[in-house]
């Protein structure tokens, strides 16, 4: 039978070794039917074929984001919602203007995005500002990290806290010296939040998801997974019945793997898995959270923070270690890969204690793949056992040049060194994913690669050589953890994440071939077509 489609190119990266080649690739329907040579493509051309000769253009597998918030990355770029990362905090205060009158008076003004880190002046933001221009509107501005609400007095009373109200487990409501609300809400305190503010309707979250995945295919992106936002029972914000409208409509154009929250009562995921089975909708795994974020000393350490705010300051997991060691057995013993946030080194070092004690009592997975999120920094020897147990790190690499002197000053220069350790998982054969952790950072495929590379900031280059260098990778590593490793994460390397013959059509095609270009090149080269399940979903005008 005769290909649907056929791409000619001088560089084609299957994903499977370090190099490209010149040859072709054949689509039949959804599927890859031929990898090879341009002369052996002739076999599968009929006279509807459609045969693109694309040059020195770049073919690659499609990228997948291995780990993304979609509910938040969609509505975040509505017209609801303001970014603002800010160089002060009233620079931030001020960015809600542009929501000021697109809803009613009552209603949320959300802004996201700010980093108090970064700000000339790196100091905590507070409620007093927010009141000053806003007394009698709720105001909730989300961090860029997405750990930490900041909140206007009227937001406070929204939400019905007070200077008594209790926080739940994992989470903490600021206070000033005085014992009064600062409008800082920190972790799962924050995180439970979040679903009293971002209401909308179906007919704004449809057309919001249907923009996103619009963008994402215009970056190349055609599967992502879906990561529980939070480990409250009824807060994942997976939204699996907008995801089936839009798989019926035909509007579904990029692959969902979701991840729900790992709880005791599994009854949530066992019924996604059973209603959501097909090649673009699925269930393959549950996600948790072990603790926070470094930049708020949330991440939990071994050792106390270098610039400790107090005696003992080492962070916390945001639930009993004992409880999350239960919740992995539990799902092993059903058979669920679990994906867990893990940022600090001791955090990253119990739960390897835990999926190690799985493997031992239940032995392997059937199917899929136990994950790490994040994993931040390490105790050294913790990274060769991701090897030895099996276990994936998914990474994000625009994270570590957010503020790449704030990790420093967090942690010190020794334990820096082990912060993101591409290179050392190449050299010890741990299996990686990519992606970017949305709205954390913005979905560019091209700034996931290009810092995964260089370990610069691909606004302002900074630092110079590059953050940690003797952990940078060459643009083939970083190509495969960002299609094959992803696939894996997703537990899906049977039919996704290379090109090869039987799996599922999903390309993309770059204006230039990355492995032939100097780095600096990555941040100007573009997506000139993607193609999800055998159709162009993407072409650059």
């Amino acid at each position: 039978m005769a290909a649907d489609l056929i791409l000619k190119s001088n560089a084609i990266f299957a994903s499977t070794g370090d190099d490209t080649f010149a040859g072709a690739v054949a689509v039949q329907g959804n599927k890859i039917v031929y990898v090879g040579p341009a002369e052996g493509a002739e076999a599968f051309k009929g006279p509807d074929t459609r045969v693109l000769d694309l040059g020195d253009k770049m073919v690659a597998p499609g990228f997948h984001d291995s780990h993304l918030h979609f509910f938040q990355s969609a509505m975040y770029r509505s017209p609801y919602v303001v970014f603002c990362e800010g160089r002060s905090e009233q620079e931030c205060v001020n960015a809600l203007e542009a929501v000021e009158n697109v809803r009613g008076k009552d209603d949320w003004m959300i802004c996201y995005g700010w980093y108090h880190s970064l700000w000339d002046d790196p100091h905590e933001p507070s409620k007093k500002s927010l009141d000053a221009k806003y007394p009698d509107r709720p105001v909730c501005m989300h961090s860029g990290d997405a750990h930490t609400l900041w909140v206007n007095s009227k937001g406070l009373e929204k939400l019905g806290i007070t200077k008594d109200s209790v926080p739940p487990k994992g989470g903490k409501y600021g206070k000033d010296e005085n014992g009064e609300l600062t409008g800082i809400i920190y972790e799962t305190a924050g995180l439970a939040l979040t679903r009293k503010f971002m209401q909308f309707s179906p007919e704004e979250v449809r057309a919001a998801f249907v923009q996103f995945i619009r963008d994402l295919n215009a970056q190349g992106i055609t599967s992502v997974c879906d990561m529980s936002m939070m480990a409250l029972p009824g807060s994942d914000f997976i939204q699996d019945e907008a995801y089936a409208q839009l798989e019926k409509s035909g509007e579904l154009t990029v692959r969902v793997h979701m991840f729900p929250t790992l709880l005791d009562d599994l009854s949530r995921p066992e019924a996604l898995r059973a209603s959501y089975h097909s090649d673009k909708l699925r269930t393959p795994g549950l996600k948790q959270f072990f603790d926070g974020v470094s930049c708020t000393h949330t991440a939990y350490l071994k050792e106390p923070y270098s610039n400790a705010y107090f005696p003992g300051d080492h962070g916390r997991t945001t639930i009993p270690p004992e409880e999350m060691r239960a919740l992995v057995l539990k799902a092993a013993s059903k058979g669920w890969p679990v994906r867990i946030h893990t940022i600090g080194d001791e955090a990253i070092h119990l739960a390897l204690d835990y999926f190690a004690e799985a493997r031992e009592t239940y032995g392997p997975l059937p199917k899929g793949q136990n994950c790490l999120e994040h994993l931040e920094n390490f105790q050294p020897d913790d990274i060769a056992r991701l090897k030895e147990l099996d276990v994936l790190a998914a990474c994000q690499p625009p994270h570590m040049v957010l503020d790449p002197d704030g990790e420093e000053r967090d942690l010190g220069p020794e334990r820096a060194k082990y912060m993101w350790p591409f290179h050392s998982y190449e050299q010890l054969g741990v299996k990686y994913a990519f992606g970017t952790d949305s709205p954390v950072v913005d979905i560019n495929s091209m700034n996931v690669i290009y810092d995964a590379v260089t370990r610069q900031s691909p606004v302002n280059g900074y630092p110079e050589g590059g953050w940690q260098p003797h952990e940078k990778i060459t643009v083939a590593q970083a190509l495969r953890a960002y299609t094959r490793g992803s696939a894996m994460a997703a537990g899906r390397p049977e039919d996704l994440g290379t090109l090869e013959e039987g799996k599922l059509a999903d390309l993309v095609v770059l204006d230039k071939n990355l492995l032939a270009v100097d780095p600096q090149e990555i941040l100007s080269t573009s997506v000139v077509m993607t193609i999800a399940d055998g159709e162009i979903v993407y072409e650059k005008e």
